[in-house]
């Protein structure tokens, strides 16, 4: 089995960690690969000093003619047996072969730019319902979940970023941008005392982000750290793991929380609500209300068996469902079935 992983999304993302992720578990699982990938030379030497070949093309817009023919080279040359085009510039640019095209959506991407797939896979069940919907045959779209790691590793340290030790602390991860409703989360911050809040990740709304964060009264609470490559480092630093998203189609941050054993509050967007059945492995609140978030996380600092519970029934949803070994035998199965 001969697999091409084609990716060309940005430095980073959601997406881009996990593409990283699932090509090197498949590859130390033994599956023969190569990576094509818009040019980053970070993202290539972590995937070449793990031992997959990596090509980097330009991936630009629709004037780039190079790189389609590039990547029809690369298949006639190495002759997969899959080949699977990470979202929708990389489904745009691979073009048909003999090889078995697989699109792989983390979103509810418009289906014009993979009708040349032999297959689409959905990391959500709701991402698979709406490729079906969209008049997609219900025998090519597959469910395959993400995985993350449950590495422990040492905190970051608090003093780093002036937040006492004994201070309630949550943190949120993703990038700055609107869909996130990291402006809901700082609103909430201001109805929950002696907490502090970091959020970790950069982003179009940085600076609209810290001018709310000082206007809210809480900007000597919160703390913006960039973003990090160390996320369980940061995670294990907090309390509490908060997902305020608008519009979040998986809530892969939600799963690491669950894998580093934090409870978790998010709102009932598309993923988190897939994710967390409220009240056991998680609480939901409604999408832009600060005051039921708020509400949600005075409730989960009050009660110390709460935290308990919430952290060991999310531990126990990672471990049925999102681990390495079960989600690489998932893809595994899925490449041999198709491929025949």
């Amino acid at each position: 089995m001969r697999v091409m992983q084609i990716m060309a999304g940005g430095a980073h993302g959601g997406a881009e960690a996990f593409f990283e992720r699932l090509t090197l578990a498949l590859h130390r699982d033994g599956l023969t690969e190569r990576a094509v990938i818009r040019r980053n030379s970070a993202r290539a030497h972590r995937l070449s000093l793990e031992g997959v070949p990596v090509t980097q093309l330009p991936f630009g817009g629709p004037p780039d003619l190079y790189t389609p023919w590039r990547i029809r080279r690369e298949i006639a040359a190495w002759s997969p047996n899959v080949v699977v085009a990470w979202m929708s510039r990389a489904a745009s640019k691979t073009p048909r072969s003999r090889a078995v095209l697989c699109g792989r959506l983390g979103g509810y991407y418009d289906l014009k730019y993979y009708r040349h797939c032999d297959h689409l896979i959905g990391n959500t069940e709701d991402i698979v319902a709406y490729i079906r919907n969209q008049g997609w045959p219900t025998d090519r779209a597959h469910y395959l979940p993400n995985f993350v790691s449950s590495k422990r590793v040492a905190p970051l340290a608090r003093r780093e970023f002036d937040t006492p030790d004994d201070a309630p602390l949550l943190v949120a991860l993703g990038r700055l941008h609107t869909n996130k409703a990291f402006d809901v989360l700082i609103d909430a911050l201001a109805r929950v005392p002696g907490a502090y809040l970091w959020i970790a990740g950069t982003g179009p709304e940085d600076s609209a982000l810290k001018a709310r964060a000082i206007e809210r009264d809480v900007g000597a609470r919160v703390r913006f750290l960039g973003w990090r490559e160390d996320a369980e480092a940061v995670l294990t630093a907090a309390d509490i793991f908060v997902c305020p998203s608008r519009h979040e189609p998986l809530g892969n941050v939600v799963i690491e929380a669950f894998a580093q054993g934090l409870p978790v509050i998010a709102t009932a967007s598309q993923g988190p609500k897939a994710l967390i059945e409220d009240g056991l492995n998680g609480l939901l609140t409604p999408v832009d209300d600060a005051t039921a978030l708020a509400d949600a996380i005075n409730r989960v600092i009050a009660a110390a068996a709460l935290r308990y519970a919430l952290a060991r029934e999310g531990f126990a949803t990672y471990q049925r469902q999102f681990t390495e070994a079960a989600v690489v035998a998932d893809y595994r199965a899925f490449f041999q079935r198709v491929a025949c």
